[in-house]
């Protein structure tokens, strides 16, 4: 089974850094607002593990390491001091410092996954706990830390993840073809890996794409055609950026605007866990519902279409047999674009953790051109928007499957904060198991 694939991301080399100015403190939130950078470092310092591990190549493990990370760190923090409902863990220990709990849970759930890794995470960690001082408070916190990261490993441990399933590539028209550079799909299993939040990878299954014999799939087949070449004369200039820009991988793209928009809206130690587990679930969630629609419909990419358009019994589709699209097709089928799955749910989760939609930021891309490294937007929705736009200026995706892909990722934003890590009850603080 091929499980892994690169479409050429850059990610930048892993450095240890210390967290400074970390002490011991009551349990307010006063008095941890100014901790909360620590889920930002932790957010960081995930994707270097993962590049040292492995290059980055796939991003569906990838996504439930950090949906993994960030829930054990917000049931950490909660479960030291509730304000928000836990995900996993059962335990509380009001006596154990949050960060403490917080930064020894991430580091213990990374090193599960990516062993080889654990020395670099050893080292992280001990400058942080370094600064943290001893006691008591500390100590509780490694203990309940621990018990986060163990309960949320133990809730994954049967997910499906590491299964296999087999893949035969389509021979009838409009059904996938292997795409140039790679005779494989990539993780055909992932449509039946568990959720984190949704009931089940098909709760929002997507409905079918047009038929070939359409004028909607015909529209679709002309814009992609004469706007994602490799040589097109009809793409603008500022077409070709984005496409550049969004092309870098989408777990990657929205978690950089998160921070970015946090540091101009500064959230508190559990706003902040809560934020970035919320989104990462829901990125998490993206890759396995879309690869649910995706597997169930098989639907030709682009390359696909075009060069065998003779066979589509459309008349209104000339075949183009030497056609190439401006960047590389990933090896999954088109329909839907997860790439605008990500977007709009990671859209959704974000306008609901800062309160509105309407945020304005300005943020850089891995893939961008150096001509037009950094872009600006004034909401979240007109991010994921143009993110969607950006694969039929690629040339790697149909509209119709960027326009499905971004109504899939609504619901599932939309459930995701509707149903996961709620405002708590009130907890005495003589609870601790």
């Amino acid at each position: 089974m091929h499980t892994s694939f690169s479409i050429g991301l850059v990610v930048a080399s892993a450095a240890l850094a210390a967290v400074a100015g970390v002490q011991q403190k009551n349990s307010s939130s006063a008095a941890y607002a100014d901790e909360s950078h620590l889920i930002l470092d932790w957010n960081r310092f995930a994707p270097q593990i993962i590049a040292a591990d492995n290059g980055y190549q796939n991003p569906l493990p990838a996504t439930r390491a950090l949906a993994m990370m960030h829930l054990a760190m917000h049931d950490a923090i909660n479960a030291a001091a509730p304000r928000y409902a836990t995900y996993a863990i059962r335990t509380r220990d009001q006596q154990a410092d949050p960060a403490v709990a917080a930064a020894q849970a991430a580091h213990d759930v990374l090193a599960t996954i990516y062993p080889g890794q654990k020395p670099a995470l050893d080292t992280y960690l001990k400058q942080y706990l370094g600064e943290a001082g001893v006691g008591s408070r500390v100590a509780k916190g490694v203990a309940l830390g621990k018990r986060a990261a163990a309960d949320i490993i133990a809730a994954r441990a049967d997910d499906k993840s590491s299964a296999e399933d087999p893949y035969k590539e389509g021979r009838a028209p409009g059904e996938y073809r292997f795409v140039p550079g790679f005779d494989f799909v990539n993780m055909p299993h992932w449509r039946r890996v568990k959720p984190f939040a949704l009931g089940s990878p098909a709760q929002f299954r997507v409905s079918p794409p047009p038929a070939l014999g359409s004028k909607e799939y015909a529209r679709a087949f002309e814009e992609v055609k004469r706007k994602g070449a490799r040589t097109s004369d009809a793409r603008t200039r500022d077409e070709s950026h984005y496409a550049a820009f969004w092309y870098e991988l989408s777990d990657i793209g929205w978690n950089r605007i998160a921070r970015v928009v946090w540091r101009e809206n500064r959230q508190d130690l559990w706003t902040t866990a809560r934020t970035f587990a919320l989104l990462n679930v829901a990125l998490a969630d993206s890759y396995i519902a879309g690869w649910d629609s995706k597997m169930h419909y098989n639907f030709w990419r682009p390359i696909s279409a075009i060069r065998l358009a003779a066979d589509d019994g459309n008349r209104a589709t000339a075949p183009d047999a030497t056609w190439e699209p401006f960047l590389t097709t990933p090896p999954v089928q088109d329909y839907p674009s997860t790439h605008s799955v990500l977007g709009a749910a990671g859209a959704v989760v974000l306008a609901h953790a800062f309160g509105r939609d309407d945020v304005t930021f300005t943020f850089a891309s891995l893939s961008a051109d150096s001509a037009n490294p950094v872009r600006s937007f004034r909401s979240f929705s007109e991010a994921a928007r143009e993110n969607a736009e950006s694969r039929v200026r690629a040339g790697i995706h149909f509209r119709f499957a960027i326009e499905a892909g971004l109504t899939l990722g609504q619901d599932i934003g939309r459930y995701t904060v509707r149903t996961l890590l709620e405002p708590a009850p009130a907890v005495s603080d003589s609870s601790n198991e």
